[in-house]
Parts: structure tokens; sequence; C-alpha cells
């Protein structure tokens, strides 16, 4: 059973303002959760822009374990024997998106519901936020907890049905949320009791005295995660000794106090009842995966030292119908209530976050926040590192200079150039011209990234999680429109998937189709059309096996048969070069890292002629100009990068030994 199973389940219903109450909780109901909100404590989320040490720091100052005992304390005064209800954890919610989709929380045993304390900012943005509060003395049964959220999703849906519902439960929640989920084929989660150390619990608690119960190694873990481990995240991440010892002695002093407060929160006689429940209610919604056939994400924790979550995390993922999968190898049991793990994020990495029936990757994307940037340059900070990219830009003038001077600075703008082996231009290309110049670049990606089935051949089920949060949307006509319609900067590589998984010998050729397949739609907004180069793959790497060699080796055919004929397709209407997009792995050899170049050519006006290039042959004349300009950076670079002295990585460490690891490494005049 998954530490935390959370759900993206899809039914209908809208919300007006955040502080009104779901539909059925009567107004004295409203009133209570409007006090519980003022007792949440409020953090504001700071976003880091420099560097992981920062963000760690900036990310462990959001609410966690502390600020939930403390406020569950709060609650916990209120002695009251039901029944469930709903609060808002904030009575305000600045800044929310158009058109939010409504995020119901369902929480664990302990049934306070403050399980996303750390994250109520980030999803109050994104979400209509309510969460499930389940008073200590309440003993309603489990069938009623499902009625009840039934009901309220019941209703809500009926308001607007074109909106989606999420759901985000944790053990006892996950099972209600499932359960709810097989009785509205709408909507769906997922959760399990077995094979875990809870198992055995109950009979145990019935023969420890209370309050000693809270002691059981395996309850406090359960309720708390392992928080005791939650400082790590400062050690070693160039913090001092000195703070570090205080971040202990602070956890010593502020939290460990807290925890006698679980006393009044979670009775012995309220354990009992909530683990005699939840093994009910596993045992209920085992028996209905079948019925689920909404969108599910489960969160799996590499780390959970009570229940096997990474292996119930692929056992749903083969039962129900609409599931995906992250694992989380370092998080634990309260992976919620745990730094570095951001709901939201992973919510938008997954591809989940819409607010309409159907996902439209251009209309419901929410653009990355600092934090997400920043995430997004770690992920390539090695690489930026060792190729110290250089960013060239042409002027109207003609000029070229170091630096994005000559971008334009408002869209729409169709940048169009060469895909380097595997990609490797893509994270220095979009966070680049991201954090230096504030242009937001959206990629038209290939629907491979998107595909659920060919996710799970991939190491890492959340290895192109990151490129959708960074914008990237499947290559269609139709998301090639909307994203000119809307004046954004739009990243095409005609040469696609054939040029990025080129042959030994084929590095810096385009494989472009021999038609224009851009210019007319970029003339139709006006967009300015940039091509631009980049070399360096060569410098770093060379190629060993390419899909010739690959298609020689044995049972290579299994895994080529997985990924083209099961998998989705591109241009499969074309010819020669084109056709043969084959998706494949490639095996490499590291060299000596020498540098990536970029230059961005001359921006060329579409505005205004519309008309003219409504006939296919001045179409087609510039788009042999885009190409050639292409050619003619590629060919520029590979030249010029012959003057740098700085080229190979060994020069340029000796030079910020001198000058300080954040110099700008110098390079060869434009």
């Amino acid at each position: 059973m998954p530490a935390t199973a959370a759900a993206v389940a899809l039914v209908a219903q809208p919300r007006t303002t955040l502080l009104r109450a779901p539909t059925g909780v009567p107004r004295r109901r409203r009133a209570l959760a409007r006090r519980y909100a003022a007792g949440a404590p409020r953090r504001s989320l700071m976003a880091s822009s420099s560097g992981s040490d920062a963000a760690a720091v900036a990310a462990a100052r959001r609410p966690g374990v502390r600020e939930y005992l403390e406020a569950a304390r709060e609650m916990a005064r209120r002695r009251d024997g039901g029944p469930p209800r709903w609060f808002a954890p904030l009575e305000r919610a600045g800044g929310r998106v158009p058109g939010a989709p409504t995020l119901l929380y369902l929480p664990g045993i302990d049934g306070v519901g403050l399980g996303l304390i750390r994250h109520h900012e980030r999803l109050a943005k994104m979400f209509e936020l309510w969460c499930l509060h389940i008073p200590v003395e309440d003993r309603t049964p489990f069938e009623g907890l499902v009625e009840y959220v039934e009901g309220t999703v019941k209703s809500e849906s009926s308001r607007a049905p074109d909106k989606p519902v999420y759901l985000v439960g944790e053990s006892l929640g996950a099972c209600i949320a499932l359960a709810v989920a097989a009785r509205n084929p709408d909507i769906d989660l997922c959760t399990s009791f077995r094979k875990s150390q809870l198992q055995s619990l109950s009979a145990f608690l019935e023969l420890v005295p209370e309050p000693f119960h809270l002691a059981t190694p395996q309850l406090l873990n359960f309720l708390t995660g392992n928080f005791m481990r939650m400082p790590s995240t400062f050690v070693g991440r160039g913090l001092s000794l000195e703070e570090a010892g205080h971040t202990l002695s602070e956890l010593t002093s502020n939290v460990l106090p807290s925890l006698t407060f679980l006393v009044d929160i979670l009775t012995k006689e309220s354990i009992l009842w909530k683990l005699k429940m939840l093994r009910t209610a596993s045992s209920f919604v085992n028996s209905r995966l079948h019925a689920i056939k909404a969108q599910t994400l489960v969160l799996a924790s590499g780390n959970d030292e009570l229940l096997p979550s990474r292996e119930e995390g692929e056992r749903l993922r083969g039962t129900l119908e609409k599931c995906r999968i992250r694992n989380f190898r370092d998080n634990g049991h309260k992976i919620l209530l745990e730094a570095e793990f951001d709901l939201a994020t992973t919510i938008k990495g997954a591809g989940y976050y819409r607010r309409s029936r159907k996902t439209d990757f251009v209309s419901d994307y929410l653009p990355p926040t600092p934090d997400e940037l920043q995430k997004a340059i770690n992920h390539e900070r090695v690489l930026h590192f060792v190729t110290n990219p250089v960013m060239l830009s042409t002027m109207p003038d003609g000029k070229m200079v170091r630096g994005l001077a000559g971008l334009p600075k408002e869209g729409p703008a169709l940048i169009v150039g060469y895909h380097m082996l595997l990609g490797f231009e893509l994270g220095p290309l979009v966070t680049g011209v991201l954090s230096s110049a504030g242009i937001h670049i959206r990629g038209l990606a290939h629907p491979y990234m998107f595909d659920k089935n060919m996710e799970q051949l991939m190491p890492d089920s959340a290895h192109f999680d990151l490129y959708r949060v960074m914008g990237a949307v499947p290559v269609t006509g139709a998301n090639f429109y909307k994203l000119l319609s809307e004046k954004q900067f739009v990243l095409l590589y005609p040469g696609g998937a054939r040029e990025a998984l080129h042959r030994k010998g084929e590095e810096y050729k385009l494989f472009w189709p021999e038609q224009s397949e851009f210019v007319r739609m970029a003339s139709r907004f006006g967009a300015k059309i940039i091509p631009f180069g980049v070399v360096g793959e060569d410098d770093i790497c060379d190629l060993l096996l390419d899909y010739d060699d690959l298609l020689k080796l044995p049972f290579y055919d299994i895994l080529d048969k997985m990924l083209n004929e099961e998998g989705p397709k591109l241009r499969t209407d074309s010819t020669g070069e084109l056709k043969n997009q084959a998706m494949h792995p490639v095996v490499v050899a590291p060299k000596v890292p020498g540098r990536f170049y970029f230059i961005f050519g001359k921006p060329i006006e579409t505005k205004g002629r519309e008309k003219e290039l409504r006939d296919k042959e001045k179409a087609q004349r510039l788009y042999l100009q885009v190409k050639s300009e292409v050619e003619n950076c590629i060919n520029y670079l590979k030249e010029k990068r012959e003057e740098d002295p700085y080229r190979s990585i060994l020069p340029r460490l000796l030079y910020q030994a001198v000058h300080g690891p954040n110099a700008e490494v110098p390079t060869f005049e434009p």
C-alpha cells in the first residue's frame, strides 16, 4: 500500500469562492471551517533563485511536522463527536488561476485534515482547496465517510460538468477515495492494507495502556513519518556544522514536545477504531479496483519503513486502467510532510493538471515557479558545468553579440534549429534563455514524451516530467496554432527524432522535410522566425552504437517492437529518411568535455506577409532560406570554436579557479 496514494479523480465540479464550503455543509460547519483555517499556520512560499542550497533552505521553511502538530493541537482542543466536515485551510488565496478545479484532501488515520500543510499555499493557487476533518471522537463508519465524500463530489459536479474534481488521499483517505471512485466511474484513487506492520499493530495496541500507545515505534512513524531524519535536508548542502546543529536543536526543543499533544489527537480508542476501519476499507476497495476508470496518480515512497509502497504502486498500475506511478526513492512514509517534495509540481509534471474535461496542454499550462525553474537548472547543473554553454545572438543590423540581446522582446516567435544527439541542448537552451532573458520557450515535443505506456519503458517513470513542467507540448497543428495565437515563443525541430537519434557520422546534418511545414502558420500570426544553430555534441561524447548497430544485437527486436510498433508515431505519410523516425536508445562513450555553442540568427519577419506566403512557392523559398540560415549558424560555430582558448574544460577550470567559480569564461570574439 503506498504511503501516500494521490489520485487525480476526474469529475466535473466548480467553485466560486474559497470560503464557500462544499455543497451539503451546513452554515454552522462553514464557521468551523474558517476557525480551523485561522488555526493553521500560514507561510509564504519564497522561491529560491540562488542555487540548490538556497532552494533546500527555502523548501524547509515551508510548514512541516512542527506546524502540523501545532495546528492539530489547536483543532484537538475543540472536542466534539462529529460529524466529519470540510474546512478551508486558507482564508484567502490570492492569485488563483481562472477556472481552477476543486481539490478535496482526505486524511489518514489521524483524521485531522492537515496532511497537505506544506502544500496549502501552492495548491490554493491551482485549486479550490478543501480538506476533510474527522473529529477524534467521531465514529462514522467507513461506508458513512464514503457516502459523505461521494455526496460532495456529486453535488459539486452537477454545478459545472466540464470541470474536474481532484481527490488526494493517504492511508484511510486513499481507501475512501478509491471507494468513491469505484461507485462513480469518473473518479479514482488507490491504497492497500496488506503486507504491512500495521496488520499486527491493532492487536498489540490493545495490550498497551494509555498514553503509552503512542510510544509504539510503528505508530509513531506512521503518524509523523521519518521526521527525525528531516534535518538531513540541510546537512551536506553547504550549511555549517553550527547551522546544522541549530536545526537539530530546534527540532528537539519545538517538535518533540508537540508530540505529547498526539495523546489528545489520537486516543487509544480512536486509533483502534480507525485501524479496524482501515482493514475493512482495504478489503472493500481491493475487490472493486476493476471498476475504476478515471485517472490515478500513485506516489510511492522508496524509503517507506512501514508499507511496501513501491510494490503496491506497481500492482495498482497494472490493475487500474488509467494509473500512473511516481517513485520517490529517498522519501519515507509521510511524504507529504517531507522536505523537497512538492505535490503541485508532481501533478503538473505527470500531465494531470487540467481545468476542463479534456486536457489542453496550452490553456491548462501553468508557467514554472521560481522553485521549479531552479529545479530544472539543478537538473542540468552537471551538463552546464562540463559544457559551460556560450550563447550568441544576432542584432537587427546583423551584428553578432555574446548574450541574448538580439532576441525579440515579445512574441509570437518561432525558434527553429538543429536537434543535437539525445537533445543534449534542450536543458541549457530552455533554462538558459528563461533565466538570462526572461523568455519562456514552449517546445513542440514528440508525443512519445506524453505516452503513459512509453514512460514505463524508461528507467524512471518521471523522466519526462521536468520537460512538461517547463512547457513542452505534443507536436500537433492545433497546439502550434494555440501557442502562436497566445504570442508565445515556440521551439520547433523540423528534423525531430531522426535528427536527435542520428546515425554515426551524421552529426550536424539536418533531416528536414522537403516541403515547408511552419512558414505559413508563422505568417498567419506575424511571428518572427529565429533560426539557430548549436554545436558541441562531438566534444562531449562519441557515438558507439546507433540504430543500425542495435538492430544487429540479439533480442533487440523485442524492445524495438515495444518502442515503435506499439508507441506513438509521427509523419507516417512522409517518405525517405523522415519516415524512419524510429525511437531507440544509443550507446555513447564520454570524452574530455569541450563546450556547447549556441547562436541565434537574425530574426526573419513574417508580419504583413500572410497573403504573400499563402503562395506555396514563396513559402517554400522562405522555408529553404530558414534551413540555409540554420546550416550557416552551425558552420559558423564549428569554425569559430577553433579560436576559443577555453573550448576544453581544463583551461576553463583554471580560469574559474583564478577568477571565481561564477565568473563568465571568455570565448572567441563574434
